[in-house]
C-alpha cells in the first residue's frame, strides 16, 4: 500500500494550528447546533400545556425542522460553493441560533412551527458547511476523522441540552431554555474574524463563478421559477407533516418527490441519478436510527416504567456511545477505506439490537453498557456519511450535492416516529416495533452501501464522480492534499 508523501499529517498532532483551529470551529458549531435542534423535544409537555395542545399535535413541531432542512441544504450549499464554506457556516449559524431564539417569543402552534422551520434551515446549512469545510482543510488520509470527529459534537450537545433543561426550565420555564440557543451567535461572530477559507475550495473554485451550484440554480431564467417551486414544495412538505393535508397527502408527496427530482436534475446534472440514490440511501439510515432515538425515551417510560431520572441517565449514555462510535468511524475508515467501516459498523450494531429491547426492567446498568454500543456502532458509524455523500461530488458542487442529498434524505427522520408508532399498533409492542424497523434497515442500508449502488449507477451513466469510497486513504489514488 502506498504511503503518503513526507510532511504531510497523519495524524491529529501534526496537522498545523490553522487546521486544528478550523476542527475546533466547525466542531462547536455542530455541538452548539445539536443543542438547539434538541430543544423542542426537552419541553414538548410544557408547549403542549402552555398552548393547550393535545401530544400529537406538539409532536409535529419536531418533524417542522426536517420540512425545511432540504431548503436550507440547498440554498446554504450553493451559498458555500459560490461564496466559500466559511461564509456559509456562520450564516448556517446564524440561522439556528435567532430560529431558536425566536422559538422562546412564540405565541401559539404556528407561530413556534415557523421559528423551528427556521432552526432546521439553519441545522442543514451547519451539516453540509461544516462538513465540507473540515474535510477540505485536513489533508485526504485524514477526511474519515475530519468528518468522524466532527459529527461526535451533535450528541455532546444534545447532553448539554439536557443538561440545561434540568437547570432552567424548573425554576425559569421553558422560553428560557430557547432563549439561551440565542448563544452560538457569539460563536458566529468570532468565527468571521479568525478563521481562513478552506484550502481546496479556493484552490479549485474560488473566484470561478461559472461552475458552482449557485451559478445553475440562482441565473436570471431560473431564479423564479426554482422560487416558485421551492414554495410549492414548501408548502406541501408543511400540510403533509403538521397533519393538515385534507386526504390529499399521497398527492401532496409525489408533489414532493418531483420537485426533489427536478432540483437534484438542476443541481448534479448527469449526476442526478447518482445524488436521486444517495438520498435514499440517507432516507433509509434515518428510517434505521431515528425512531429509536424519537421513542426510545417513550419505549423506556411506558414499557419498562423507568423514572425521569432513569430515562435522562440511559439517554445521556446513548449519547456518549454516539460520540464515541463516530470517532472510532472515523479512525477505521481512514484504515479500512469509507465503506468496509461503514458496513462493518452496521453489521456489528445488529448484535446489540435485540438485547436492548429483550432486556427487562431493573437491569438500568446493563441498559445503560448496551445502549452505549448500540449507538456507538449504528448511530455512531453515520459519522462516516459526509465522508461518503462528498466522495460522489466534485469540489464545485460538494456543499449543495452533501448539503441537498443529505437533507432530503434527513425526511426519514419526521417518518420515522410515524412508522414507528404505526408497527407498535399491529403488533401491540413498541420494543418489538423498533427492533423490527433497525434491523430492516440497517440491513436495508448495508446493502446499498456495501454494493456501492450510487457509484454503480455513475460508471453505468459513465459519469465520472470523486474519488471512490471504498479505496482505503492512503493509497496512490489519494496522495495530494487539499
Amino acid at each position: 500500500m502506498a504511503t503518503e508523501p513526507p510532511g504531510v499529517p497523519q495524524s491529529f498532532r501534526q496537522l498545523s494550528g490553522g487546521q486544528r483551529k478550523a476542527f475546533f470551529a466547525a466542531w462547536l458549531g455542530y455541538l452548539l447546533d445539536g443543542f438547539d435542534f434538541i430543544l423542542i423535544t426537552l419541553v414538548l409537555t410544557e408547549i403542549a400545556d402552555d398552548f393547550d395542545l393535545d401530544l400529537t399535535t406538539a409532536a409535529t413541531l419536531v418533524s417542522a425542522a426536517f420540512v425545511s432542512r432540504w431548503l436550507g441544504g440547498l440554498v446554504l450549499g450553493a451559498i458555500g460553493d459560490r461564496f466559500g464554506r466559511k461564509p456559509a457556516m456562520i450564516l448556517a449559524i446564524l440561522a439556528f441560533s435567532v430560529g431558536s431564539g425566536l422559538c422562546g417569543f412564540a405565541w401559539g402552534y404556528w407561530s413556534l412551527f415557523v421559528f423551528r422551520a427556521i432552526v432546521g434551515i439553519g441545522m442543514a446549512g451547519e451539516y453540509g458547511s461544516s462538513a465540507t469545510y473540515v474535510m477540505e482543510s485536513w489533508p485526504k488520509a485524514m477526511r474519515n476523522r475530519a468528518t468522524g470527529f466532527l459529527l461526535s459534537a451533535y450528541p455532546i450537545g444534545t447532553v448539554l441540552a439536557a443538561l440545561s433543561y434540568e437547570v432552567i426550565v424548573p425554576d425559569l420555564g421553558w422560553r428560557w431554555l430557547f432563549y439561551v440557543g440565542i448563544v452560538p451567535i457569539a460563536l458566529a461572530l468570532y468565527l468571521r474574524r479568525s478563521l481562513p477559507e478552506a484550502a481546496e475550495w479556493t484552490a479549485e473554485v474560488a473566484g470561478r463563478r461559472d461552475v458552482t451550484t449557485s451559478s445553475v440554480l440562482f441565473t436570471p431564467r431560473r431564479r423564479l421559477g426554482n422560487g416558485l417551486l421551492a414554495a410549492v414544495l414548501a408548502t406541501a412538505l408543511v400540510l403533509v407533516f403538521s397533519e393538515n393535508s385534507g386526504g390529499v397527502s399521497w398527492l401532496l408527496v409525489a408533489v414532493v418527490v418531483a420537485g426533489f427530482v427536478a432540483f437534484a436534475v438542476q443541481l448534479a446534472g448527469r449526476l442526478w441519478p447518482v445524488m436521486l440514490a444517495i438520498m435514499v440511501t440517507v432516507f433509509c439510515a434515518f428510517l434505521y436510527s431515528w425512531p429509536i432515538q424519537s421513542l426510545l425515551p417513550t419505549y423506556l417510560k411506558t414499557e419498562l416504567g423507568y423514572d425521569a431520572g432513569q430515562v435522562s441517565n440511559a439517554l445521556t449514555w446513548a449519547g456518549l456511545g454516539y460520540a464515541a462510535g463516530s470517532c472510532l468511524a472515523g479512525v477505521l475508515g481512514d484504515r479500512l477505506g469509507t465503506r468496509r467501516a461503514y458496513v462493518l459498523g452496521l453489521f456489528v450494531s445488529l448484535a446489540f439490537v435485540f438485547p436492548v429491547f429483550a432486556l427487562p426492567a431493573g437491569n438500568i446498568v446493563l441498559l445503560w453498557v448496551l445502549l452505549f454500543a448500540m449507538q456507538a456502532t449504528s448511530q455512531g458509524i453515520s459519522g462516516l456519511l459526509p465522508k461518503y455523500i462528498a466522495d460522489h461530488f466534485p469540489t464545485r458542487l460538494r456543499a449543495a450535492g452533501l448539503g441537498f442529498s443529505y437533507n432530503v434524505g434527513a425526511l426519514g427522520g419526521a417518518v420515522a416516529p410515524l412508522a414507528g408508532a404505526a408497527i407498535a399498533a399491529d403488533l401491540g409492542d413498541l420494543g418489538t416495533a423498533l427492533t423490527t424497523l433497525a434491523v430492516t434497515l440497517t440491513v436495508t442500508v448495508a446493502l446499498i452501501i456495501g454494493f456501492d449502488l450510487p457509484a454503480r449507477i455513475g460508471r453505468w451513466l459513465r459519469v465520472s464522480t470523486d474519488i471512490s469510497a471504498d479505496t482505503p486513504a492512503r493509497t496512490s489514488t489519494d496522495r495530494t492534499t487539499p
